[in-house]
């Protein structure tokens, strides 16, 4: 009797032991869980990003609000992080975002004077500018000197570049500038210009929303005469922009990295982000 008294004991024993080490386990395992979710970053998070008109590749009208904006949204949300743009003439986001209305604003070429107020972010775009020439009057340039005795057509006030610059200072070629580029393509239709510089993106755009008509007629040299990147610029006057920066340009070389990055230039050639209307360039 003694001895089977024992051996229930220590049967007890076992069992209550068993069952709390697997209390303990669960208990741990919970605790683990709460701290994993603790550390996730929050869904909540919002940026408000202030930014311009600049179709395709930031417009209120478009789908996803143009190619960039599409992108910038995309790259934060895999931090958990929800943004919302904000639409105003340039100079007005420029400086609503220095005064802590908007946590970034985008997007921008670079100048030196603006490292004063802002952190640069990785490039973000690569503007590509071409000529568009009527296909009724072909155009062809590899060199500067290719274009000598031309009449080209630009933007006002607008450089294309040093090379460019200087050349057309020491009269190799003539420029005729008006204030958009809706403007110079009525000129090369009418052949008031041989050719004109416009972002590739831009141009197309531009076509295919306001001269759907001359879309057809127009072409563009492969050649790029001159290539700008644009940047997120985050204020140095918020506490938060240097780990926002970071987030952001660690997001944006992952997109590189993977292949990723370059999908949404692909359906901007595609004419995913034109009119519905639009033709595409080929």
């Amino acid at each position: 009797m003694h001895v089977m008294l024992s051996a229930k004991l220590r049967y007890l024993i076992f069992t209550a032991s068993f069952l709390l080490m697997a209390l303990v386990s669960d208990y741990s395992y919970a605790i683990e869980a709460i701290q994993l979710k603790d550390e996730q970053p929050s869904n909540t998070a919002t940026l408000n990003i202030s930014t311009g008109e600049w179709p395709p590749f930031l417009s209120e009208s478009l789908p996803n609000q143009g190619v960039i904006a599409h992108l910038i949204t995309d790259l934060f949300a895999q931090a958990n992080i929800k943004v919302n743009f904000t639409f105003l003439p340039w100079p007005r986001a420029y400086h609503d975002t220095i005064n802590d209305k908007y946590a970034a604003t985008a997007v921008w070429m670079f100048e030196q004077q603006r490292t004063e107020d802002y952190f640069y972010s990785e490039p973000v775009l690569n503007e590509r500018f071409v000529f568009f020439y009527h296909k009724q009057r072909p155009f062809d340039w590899q060199n500067i000197n290719d274009l000598k005795g031309l009449l080209l057509g630009g933007g006002l006030a607008y450089s294309y570049g040093e090379k460019f610059d200087k050349a057309l200072q020491a009269g190799l070629f003539d420029m005729s500038r008006v204030s958009t580029t809706e403007q110079n393509f009525k000129r090369l239709a009418m052949g008031r210009i041989d050719a004109f510089a416009e972002e590739k993106s831009v141009g197309y755009y531009t076509l295919a929303s306001k001269l759907p008509n001359l879309f057809s007629s127009i072409n563009h040299h492969p050649k790029a005469l001159l290539i700008n990147q644009s940047f997120m610029m985050f204020p140095k006057n918020n506490e938060q922009s240097k780990q926002r920066l970071e987030i952001f340009n660690q997001q944006l070389l992952k997109f590189k990295q993977n292949g990723r990055y370059q999908a949404y230039f692909d359906a901007l050639d595609n004419g995913d982000y034109q009119p519905k209307s639009s033709a595409l360039a080929d």
